[in-house]
């Protein structure tokens, strides 16, 4: 027999999906968040942007669990972390890291179908192939089903990740640079499916370099420096030339959009 799954209930717009508050984070001997708090909420992509080294997956490793503070609070779902279990937590969240490899020659749509995990023995597994075909079909991967994942490119491999995320049908994703490895189409198609899943009532926080994608697709940015949140609203509010300037230590244009559309963001050469 079955076992049901306990389902996250869809949340209203607005509800708090995850939260660091007051977040203090030491690796290696070295403090690399300082009194950091975020929300991520449904119904929004939230941006995580700064310089190299900032702390944004830092900051993102702690949102998922990966990275244990050495102070302050982090909840999924209205609860502390501690008290999801692994499969409660895989049921919630679906997480994308930087580094996508794998030990085993595994195929294509093999690794996809990893992201039904959680799912197993319940009733939604009885989607598992229909879950898997789609999440490859928004991604671009299908022709590549039968492929051995270690003789992809980068790009593949990134949009490959990106499919087994999205079959675990979690209610809030979490990206650590998805585009990076990505043609500038695929960089839109991962934006445009963040805000797809956002709009449908899920949420997303990704960590991205590209300034002008987070202008684009972002509801609320958050700007990390130097382990510190130095900015944290709207895109409109926080992408300004001044604080940009100041953050990268370079001067930054922001441009009205010709035809109304986000802000073109460029480095003053």
């Amino acid at each position: 027999m079955r076992r049901r799954a306990r389902l996250p209930l869809r949340a209203d717009a607005g509800t708090v999906l995850a939260a660091a508050r007051g977040v203090d984070l030491a690796r290696g001997g070295v403090q690399v968040l300082h009194d950091v708090s975020v929300e991520v909420r449904a119904g929004e992509v939230r941006a995580l942007i700064g310089p190299n080294g900032a702390g944004k997956s830092s900051l993102l490793g702690v949102l998922t669990g990966d990275l244990e503070p050495t102070r302050g609070t982090v909840e999924a779902a209205g609860a502390p972390l501690a008290a999801w279990s692994t499969t409660e937590l895989a049921l919630r969240r679906a997480v994308m890291t930087q580094d996508v490899t794998l030990s085993f020659p595994f195929l294509v749509h093999e690794v996809v179908a990893m992201g039904r995990a959680p799912w197993r023995g319940t009733a939604a597994a009885d989607d598992d192939d229909a879950v898997v075909a789609a999440s490859m079909a928004a991604t671009d991967v299908t022709h590549l089903a039968g492929r051995a994942f270690p003789t992809l490119s980068g790009g593949e491999r990134a949009r490959v990740a990106l499919a087994r995320v999205l079959a675990q049908r979690a209610q809030l994703l979490m990206l650590d640079e998805p585009t990076a490895a990505l043609d500038l189409h695929h960089q839109e198609m991962v934006l445009a499916l963040a805000r797809d899943h956002a709009r449908a009532g899920g949420a997303v926080v990704v960590v991205v370099h590209d300034v002008g994608l987070a202008a684009a697709y972002a509801d609320r940015v958050t700007i990390v420096a130097d382990g510190r949140v130095a900015g944290d609203g709207t895109p409109e509010e926080i992408l300004t030339a001044a604080r940009l300037s100041a953050v990268y230590e370079h001067p930054v244009e922001v441009l009205p959009h010709p035809r109304g559309g986000a802000p073109i963001i460029l480095p003053r050469r």
